[in-house]
Order: C-alpha cells, then structure tokens, then sequence
C-alpha cells in the first residue's frame, strides 16, 4: 500500500536550500540527536547546522579519532562513541550505552552508508552494502525505538539515494548467494530498504508520537565516492575526463550544505507534524515516479517499491530474522 501522503507540498524551500533557512526559527535546545556518520561529508554539515540551532548531537563513530578531529569546536567529545555499524555487537553495545542514560531521543538521523564498494561479505555471509546500510541501521533504530518513545514526539531521517530506483528488495537472493554480484544493483538494493526502514519506523511508532522519514539528498561528491575511478564517474556523467564536474553536475549537484538541507527539513519541519511515512526530496515531499516525465525517473521521485508499506513490514520481519 502506498501512502496517499506521498505528494509534493510546496514547502517553498528547493534544491538549493541551505541549512541555515532550513532552521530558521527553529529551537532545537534541549533537544537530543543521534547522527550516524555525523563527522564526514553531509553528515558534518548535518551536525553542524543541528549544533548551531541549539540542539546536544552525538555521534556514533567507526573512526572515533578522526572524528574528534573533524568535529573539533563542533560537539563535545564525551558525546563522539564509538560504533560500527558493520559490527552488530558494537551496535548494540551503543544502544545499550545510550538507554541505560534514560535520554529522551528526539531525533535519529541514520545519515552513514557505504556505496558501490567491492564485494565483500559480514558475518561470511551478508553482502555488505545491505548489512551496513541496512542491517545495522536497523539494529540502531530498533534497540533506540524505547528511548524515542519517550520524547513523545520523535523523528527518525533514514537516508536512501535515486539510486534506490535501480532495484527493489531482491526477496530470494538479498545477499547476492546465487546472483552474480553487482555493486549498483546491491547499492540500489541497500537505499530501497534505507526507505523502507523509516515507513515501518513510522507505522510502528505513529502511537507513540513518532514519525519516519526517507530522504535522497540529492547528488553532491563526498568521500561516498571513494570506491568509484574516475573513469566510471565520467561514464555515469558525474565529471569531465579531466576530474572537473560535468555540465549535469553543474547544473543537478548540490554542495555539501545544500546535501544536509532535506535531512534538516525532514528532521525539524512543523510542515510535517502530520505527514510521517513519506519519501522526501529537494526539502519537499517527492513525487512518485509513475507520475514522472521519464527524462527525469532516474534522478527524480521515489519508485513505488521503496514506499510500500507491506513490502516495509516485510523486511522489517525478515531483517529480525536475519539477526536473531
């Protein structure tokens, strides 16, 4: 089932927005934050912008070191912990750390993820796009969700990509044991399930005040490209021969702050006090992309298979199993 929700709202903010419309006005004191890769990339500018209006950010990191030094002046370092999301143990660790403090968790932004990494496996057996971007994910927010029910009204941000629009949930083989692997179909795979993580979230927690939102931030170049040479960023049209952005780049990429801007909308907004279970987009709610030109279903709108509120109970389900 697909959410009447699930249309634009004209919020008046764009593809442009910066962070610092976004929270105008907006008083997060007093307020508790968890962002998972907080201290790289969008998530910096996430932590930031959160920081900035008032609100405690903590942060579970892999690299506890490199985040101290990237998020020198911007958080405490008592709220910088370490966490790895490819590790259940140390997930579960944290989450157990952060609700032994009996905190009320107002907002969890599941902002890390890795992409079109190389094939490798957690556990020896889960691909590991779906384990960290999912699986761990997953674990987070489930273990959090009594922490959250305490803040009476709580968010949680779970962030997908267009990406998600090259597969949905591959049911008989999610981790790639009898299909050969390919790096964009298991990417695509693991921000299908990032948006279906928050439509379950919201349906578990909408009488508990809480609400679930998916976000594509929009293309912006972050250390996310790591894995990718330069040669396979040109044929995707992302850069020219010589390294420089390309003109669909110029024109469709945001920059770094401009990429935090519809996490920051989806996390604060009064817009959508009534609206969780969406899919959200350039800080407005996204089309879906059967009622989409097709010049723009490749980067534009949400497929109807990341919105699914029956595929969402479903590897909701499926993932428990997959960790008990």
């Amino acid at each position: 089932m697909i959410s009447d929700l699930q249309k634009p709202i004209v919020s008046g903010f764009g593809q442009k927005t910066e962070p610092n419309e976004i929270l105008s006005g907006i008083d997060l004191v007093g307020k508790s934050i968890i962002v998972t890769g907080g201290y790289s990339g969008i998530g910096l500018e996430t932590t930031r912008a959160l920081k900035n209006a008032g609100a405690r950010v903590i942060i579970p990191a892999k690299r506890v070191d490199v985040a101290i030094d990237q998020l020198h002046g911007v958080v405490d370092k008592a709220d910088i912990v370490e966490m790895d999301l490819g590790d259940l143990n140390s997930v579960q660790n944290f989450a157990n750390s952060f609700n032994e403090q009996n905190i009320a968790l107002d907002i969890l932004i599941n902002n890390a993820g890795i992409m079109a990494c190389p094939e490798t496996r957690i556990n020896k057996e889960w691909e590991s796009q779906f384990a960290v971007n999912q699986i761990g994910h997953f674990l987070l927010t489930r273990e959090l969700m009594n922490s959250m029910k305490r803040a009476k009204e709580s968010r949680l941000v779970s962030l997908s990509s267009s990406a998600h629009s090259i597969s949905g949930i591959i049911w008989d083989d999610i981790h790639f044991k009898t299909n050969p692997y390919d790096k964009w179909v298991a990417y695509g795979q693991s921000k299908t399930a990032s948006s279906l993580l928050a439509i379950e979230f919201n349906r578990l927690m909408n009488d508990h005040g809480g609400k679930g939102f998916a976000v594509h931030p929009g293309g912006i170049m972050t250390p996310l490209q790591r894995h990718l040479p330069i040669e396979e960023m040109v044929a995707l049209g992302w850069v020219k021969e010589d390294g420089s952005p390309s003109d669909l780049a110029a024109n469709f990429f945001k920059s770094t702050t401009q990429g935090a801007s519809t996490s920051l909308w989806c996390a604060t907004s009064p817009m959508l006090d009534s609206l969780g279970g969406v899919f959200c987009e350039n800080c407005d709610i996204a089309e879906r992309k059967v009622n989409l030109d097709e010049s723009m279903l490749r980067y534009f709108g949400v497929a109807d298979w990341a919105i699914d509120s029956d595929e969402a109970s479903r590897l909701w389900t499926q993932t428990s199993e997959m960790i008990a």
